[in-house]
């Protein structure tokens, strides 16, 4: 079972950026596409964008295109979230996640990633 951990959250006034890392366990992490998602207080865990496991091609939720990007580094096995204007809306708990192997084609949501981080608190005053 792959192991994700999470880190680079924190308290950011708004119109600043901060990048999110999350570190994976084991030998295969650049077989498995990854995403990020988020969850506000009260709200449903949302996507926010996903990377495959080549790197070349990236998604994203319609509402971030141009503020967020996301990356990773294979040798690193880590997978990384660039946030810049940096809006209060954005105030979340931040979480990696895997995508299955079997997960449709075009589809993000929860259901088709099978393994999770702990998540990282992002904190965006106005």
């Amino acid at each position: 079972q792959v192991q994700l951990v999470e880190s680079g959250g924190g308290l950011m006034q708004a119109g600043g950026s901060l990048k999110l890392s999350c570190a994976a366990s084991g030998r295969t992490f650049s077989n498995y596409a990854m995403g990020w998602f988020r969850q506000a207080p009260g709200k449903e865990r949302e996507f926010v964008a996903a990377i495959t496991g080549s790197g070349l091609s990236t998604y994203y939720a319609d509402s971030l295109k141009g503020r967020f990007t996301i990356s990773r580094d294979n040798a690193k096995n880590t997978v990384y979230l660039q946030m810049n204007r940096l809006k209060p809306e954005d105030t979340a708990v931040y979480y990696c996640a895997r995508r299955a192997l079997s997960a449709p084609i075009g589809v993000h949501t929860t259901a088709e990633y099978d393994s999770w981080g702990q998540g990282t608190q992002v904190t965006v005053s106005s």
